[in-house]
């Protein structure tokens, strides 16, 4: 199974936000006046945190690797062939990047907040 450039952030995402739900859950329901003492069973995920931390990055790294490194091969007449098409990958991937890295950033950042 090979991944795409997208199929790697989305896995990325989704990674990140595994890592990140120990934290960031917590965070958001209190922001919107949800509260209760079962908020805190979401913090059972925080074991698991740098096994996801970790996924992110690889993830990251898949999809930076298929920008960037491996040469694309397009047939005549595929969206790719356009060279707008891959900068606005690389802008989507750039951007995502930054968004999971302060998602994998809020735990550290979290108790400046509550």
């Amino acid at each position: 199974m090979q991944l795409t450039g997208t199929g790697s952030l989305i896995a990325g995402a989704l990674a990140a936000i595994a890592a990140s739900v120990c934290c960031v859950g917590p965070l958001l329901l209190l922001a919107l006046g949800i509260g209760g003492a079962w908020v805190g069973n979401l913090t059972a995920m925080e074991p698991y945190r740098p096994i996801f931390i970790g996924l992110t990055l690889l993830f990251l790294g898949l999809a930076l690797r298929k920008l960037y490194l491996v040469p694309q091969v397009c047939a005549p007449g595929t969206p790719c062939v356009d060279p707008r098409t891959i900068k606005r990958q690389r802008l989507v991937f750039w951007v995502v990047a930054v968004l999971l890295l302060g998602l994998l950033a809020v735990p550290w950042f979290a108790p400046l907040f509550y």
